[in-house]
């Protein structure tokens, strides 16, 4: 898949003497970082602007709201829940729609308090200083922002354990709540471990093995004639747990990109901050092919269906379509920044078809 080129600059050849090969290759990696450094200051002033989106030099109201309220984000809650809930029909032939639902509700609400307190805290160390999107920024209070992702958390909470009393299985509520505590020691002080390298593991750990498997156990069933009926932890939640672990993690990863200056600024050892752009581009790649590979050996395997392998092979091209961006344009703070909502995309395509995969296998199509 190409890389991004970069270019020399001409030499300036003297009429005396030609220069030696060493000062000339010099010459030429100065000039290339020192167009670098032109181009992402250059960035920089169109993001402080507003782009194209903005007027006057600053974002438009509606952007801004846009920004904030990260809805495509959302999908992390949709897509382990839907397969976790797709392997369980796969099992067992269950599917409980107003469980379903109310799950998908009580995600919603917890990933806003994940986002809104993660507001509240890059505010405390002065990370979003300058990010207009922020939350706190746009209300203008961190007690709010903060008291309103309380809410949210408490909320979906509510609506965690009233799924468990529905189905009646422990291992729903130990695997959610320990999803929902790395999210806490993700960003909350006194950990803040996304702060040391951190994220991407616990993001990984959170939204495949912990939350998709916990989806899964949360369609077992409780009766009064016969107690609880349990389902079986099977290799196939196990390999679509890691599936939708590696995709999500993606996106985390692809947010870094633009804001490498200022979590710098603030002690903020994200992971491209240590290895930067066209290194973090290189890992994106072998992320990508990673997750096609895994996909791969678990159908050989038969830990997945074919009809899994066959729907989510599907999504490839997009694959190659965030590879080839993020090669592109991983220098260029404008552009990268969509990088992530192009992970979005591909984690909640490639989710459906992973989903769909197993609810076909268990009516017998594309087995």
């Amino acid at each position: 898949m190409p890389l991004a080129g970069i270019a020399l600059a001409p030499l300036l050849v003297s009429h005396h003497a030609p220069p030696s090969p060493r000062a000339s290759v010099a010459a030429a990696a100065e000039a290339a970082r020192r167009r670098r450094a032109l181009r992402r200051v250059r960035c920089s002033a169109t993001a402080a602007s507003g782009g194209a989106g903005g007027e006057a030099g600053e974002l438009s109201r509606a952007t801004l709201l846009w920004r904030a309220a990260k809805l495509p984000i959302y999908s992390v809650a949709l897509v382990p829940l839907t397969v976790g809930t797709a392997a369980a029909y796969n099992q067992a032939g269950v599917f409980f729609a107003t469980r379903y639902f109310g799950l998908l509700a009580a995600a919603v609400l917890v990933i806003t308090w994940l986002n809104l307190s993660n507001d509240v805290y890059d505010s405390d160390t002065g990370a979003d200083k300058d990010k207009k999107e922020s939350v706190v920024n746009i209300v203008g209070s961190r007690t709010v922002t903060r008291n309103a992702a309380n809410i949210s958390l408490l909320l979906g909470l509510a609506g965690l354990f009233w799924a468990f009393a529905e189905a009646g299985d422990v291992r729903f509520i130990v695997l959610v709540i320990s999803a929902i505590l790395c999210g806490y020691v993700y960003q909350c002080p006194p950990f803040r471990l996304s702060y040391r390298g951190l994220g991407e593991p616990l993001c990984f750990a959170a939204f495949g093995p912990l939350a998709t498997s916990a989806f899964y156990f949360s369609n077992s069933s409780r009766s009064i004639s016969s107690g609880a009926v349990l389902l079986p932890l099977s290799t196939t939640v196990i390999a679509s747990s890691i599936i939708v672990g590696l995709t999500t993690t993606l996106i985390l990863f692809c947010s870094h990109f633009h804001q490498i200056d200022g979590d710098r600024a603030v002690g903020k050892m994200s992971p491209l901050v240590k290895i930067g752009t066209k290194t973090g581009a290189t890992i994106v790649m072998l992320g990508v092919g990673t997750l096609y590979t895994l996909l791969v050996t678990f159908g050989i395997s038969k830990y997945l269906p074919s009809s899994c392998i066959v729907l989510a092979a599907l999504t490839l091209p997009l694959g190659k379509w965030v590879v080839d961006y993020v090669n592109k344009n991983h220098d260029d703070n404008t552009k990268i920044f969509m990088a992530k909502y192009y992970c979005v995309r591909l984690h909640a395509l490639f989710g459906m078809a992973l989903a769909s995969g197993l609810v076909l296998a268990r009516k017998g199509i594309l087995v």
